[in-house]
């Protein structure tokens, strides 16, 4: 860390997530809502157009353990590893037996699939492919800021290997496989990718 009252080096910002005190983010659609998470929880706020506020409409947010989603774009399915297309390949084939069936919702933005598990239950993935093996996302300005939220809501995050806040940054712009969500199915993905 530079001393106080001196300039900023690049070595400041390549911190850890584990450092952030708070994250969010804003989605809009049929209404908009923002969802803002410190160390002491996560709240939802929608826009109220009538008085032009935001009012708290979901307060101490938590993830549900399980959910029925899987949120994974499937065009890349054979650049997989193939423990994450096993792990695929298991969501495919769940049933009620065993918790299913399952549902494929990929939207192609980040922010609403991750929404969406976060309030629902499910895992949103993107793994590293055979073109790209450190994934597409970056780590230190999309991963970090999720997987804070997430965490906060009591679900997990990972690069399939450790936990996202955890990896110490060596550039600005790093990209990083990502997984998150509930907390069952990462479990779940996890016995799958460590197998």
């Amino acid at each position: 860390m530079s001393e106080v009252g001196k300039p900023a080096t690049k070595e400041d910002f390549l911190q850890p997530g584990n450092k952030q005190v708070a994250a969010g983010y804003v989605i809009y659609g049929s209404s908009t809502m923002l969802v803002y998470a410190t160390k002491r929880g996560v709240n939802g706020f929608t826009l109220d157009p009538s008085i032009g506020e935001f009012t708290l409409s979901n307060p101490d947010m938590k993830c549900p353990d399980l959910g029925k989603i899987y949120s994974v774009n499937h065009g890349n399915f054979f650049q997989y590893d193939k423990k994450v297309q096993d792990y695929i390949d298991v969501c495919q084939r769940k049933n009620k037996s065993n918790g299913g069936p399952y549902t494929q919702r990929y939207i192609g933005s980040m922010v609403s699939d991750v929404h969406r598990n976060l309030v629902k239950g499910g895992i949103f993935m993107y793994p590293g492919t055979t073109d790209k093996p450190n994934g597409k996302l970056r780590l230190m300005y999309e991963c970090n800021p999720f997987a804070f939220i997430v965490e906060k809501a009591g679900g997990v995050a990972t690069d399939g290997k450790q936990r996202i806040l955890d990896i110490q940054p060596t550039a600005i712009h790093q990209r990083t496989p990502f997984f998150i969500g509930s907390k069952g199915m990462m479990d779940e993905l996890e016995s799958i990718l460590k197998s």
